[in-house]
């Protein structure tokens, strides 16, 4: 089992919470209060929803050096929306600033989005949880997460098939330290943003080189699986 965090480790963990809270109230409040704001997220939720990368890519360089807020923010809608694939914004930020500047704002926009999944997992019910990413994808998550720890993390942030919002989510529902959290949210995500970096123009090359990084991490999971069965068996 994980190991389970003490008190004093959890209170320290009560910082994401108060910061997504104050992110989401004041974009509630934008959305409520300023009707131009809430014109433009109508027509970001449409664009976004599309998951044409290729229109979204061009709906974010308009913005220029805004267009990274717009990716950040659309990466934490996505978690809500789940006609939008985080891979996708992703693939966006590559095409429209390039490798390394998108790669910086995937990992950006990963962690904020990471951070804010973690913080809502952390103040909410088991049972709004199941409801907000399933309860069978909830409880097969849960379930890694409390057997494997920071490693289900790692996993799952490495495997594009893989559930990246329900990880979130359990991750703070199940009290794990916010910065294992984020440390392993950080280790499964970077080659995962690199892959994109050095394919995202050619689409071909991405969807093969995706199915390759996918088949690897199963496979790793698996042997890990494997020798942590085996050690537990040797005892």
């Amino acid at each position: 089992m994980a190991e389970q965090d003490n008190p004093e480790r959890i209170a320290q963990s009560k910082w994401p919470v108060w910061f997504s809270l104050g992110l989401i109230v004041v974009i509630l409040a934008a959305y409520l209060l300023i009707p131009p704001f809430r014109d433009w997220a109508h027509k970001a939720i449409d664009i976004l929803s599309t998951g044409d990368q290729q229109r979204i890519s061009q709906w974010v360089e308009q913005y220029g050096l805004l267009g990274p807020v717009v990716i950040i923010l659309g990466m934490v809608l996505q978690m809500f929306l789940l006609v939008i694939p985080s891979i996708a914004l992703m693939v966006v930020a590559v095409l429209a600033y390039g490798g390394f500047w998108g790669t910086i704002i995937s990992l950006l926009a990963i962690l904020l989005a990471s951070t804010v999944g973690y913080a809502i997992g952390l103040k909410l019910s088991e049972v709004t949880v199941y409801r907000l990413v399933g309860q069978d994808t909830a409880k097969k998550v849960q379930y890694y997460v409390e057997e494997y720890g920071i490693w289900a993390v790692v996993i799952t942030r490495l495997t594009p098939v893989l559930s990246n919002d329900a990880i979130s989510f359990v991750g703070g529902l199940l009290r794990m330290g916010y910065w294992r959290f984020i440390i392993a949210t950080l280790i499964g995500t970077f080659p995962l943003t690199l892959l994109i970096a050095w394919l995202g123009r050619d689409t071909q090359r991405l969807e093969t080189g995706l199915w390759w990084l996918t088949g690897l991490s199963v496979a790793a999971f698996i042997a890990y699986l494997v020798y942590h069965k085996g050690r537990g068996e040797g005892r």
